[in-house]
């Protein structure tokens, strides 16, 4: 029996850009078969030896042409073991979350920063990647997991942002007042006396800091 090979498919998010309050996760346009020139998540078969999270990094470096320092946190969402999910043959699939840096540019590689409810179809089984690991990052890591919650807001953020982030990983806009509780409950996170204006109109948002 031949044994599967492990695949490194990366939901690649990045919060306020290119579109500022939205949140996006990178895809490209493959260029070797299978899937040739349909959209796919970054994804790279792990070495011998190799960690999950440098497989992660290798992934968003040959696959966006990103730098290495634009991942700012990684870390593993789930495992997809479809044995038809390749047309190679036997691929199990280790997903993989990673923060890219706001303003990092490509070194040639052309990135469509797609949004959640994309119609498109990605290549493999990667839009099931998308749709299944959408509630672990809403109800497992933001707010719980401080390395994906810091990377994704900063060290410092408005009220404002947060909502974005969560209404765009749960797919609804939640209550504020109860984002505000959910906040003052997160460790290490403190609300300011600080206010700050991030649209033309309505008030000044309140400002979050990392201890």
């Amino acid at each position: 029996m031949n044994q599967s090979l492990v695949s490194i498919d990366v939901v690649a998010v990045r919060f306020g850009d290119p579109e500022p309050g939205q949140l996006r996760f990178a895809v490209t346009a493959r260029v070797a078969e299978p899937y040739i020139g349909q959209r796919a998540l970054p994804g790279v078969l792990l070495g011998a030896g190799e960690k999950l999270r440098d497989a992660a990094r290798r992934a968003v470096t040959t696959k966006l042409g990103l730098p290495d320092d634009a991942v700012l946190a990684t870390g593993q969402l789930a495992v997809f073991d479809e044995p038809n999910r390749d047309p190679r043959g036997p691929t199990l699939s280790v997903a993989m979350w990673a923060v890219l840096a706001s303003g990092a540019k490509s070194a040639g590689i052309e990135i469509e920063w797609a949004g959640w409810q994309r119609t498109d179809a990605l290549a493999f089984d990667h839009d099931r990647i998308v749709a299944d690991t959408r509630p672990i990052l809403a109800n497992t890591l933001l707010w719980r997991d401080q390395g994906f919650t810091r990377a994704l807001l900063g060290p410092s953020f408005p009220a404002s942002h947060a909502l974005a982030v969560a209404a765009e990983l749960s797919g609804q806009r939640p209550d504020p007042g109860n984002l505000n509780r959910t906040l003052k409950a997160v460790p290490g996170l403190t609300r300011t006396d600080e206010r700050v204006r991030v649209s033309a109109t309505g008030r000044p948002a309140v400002v979050w800091q990392w201890e």
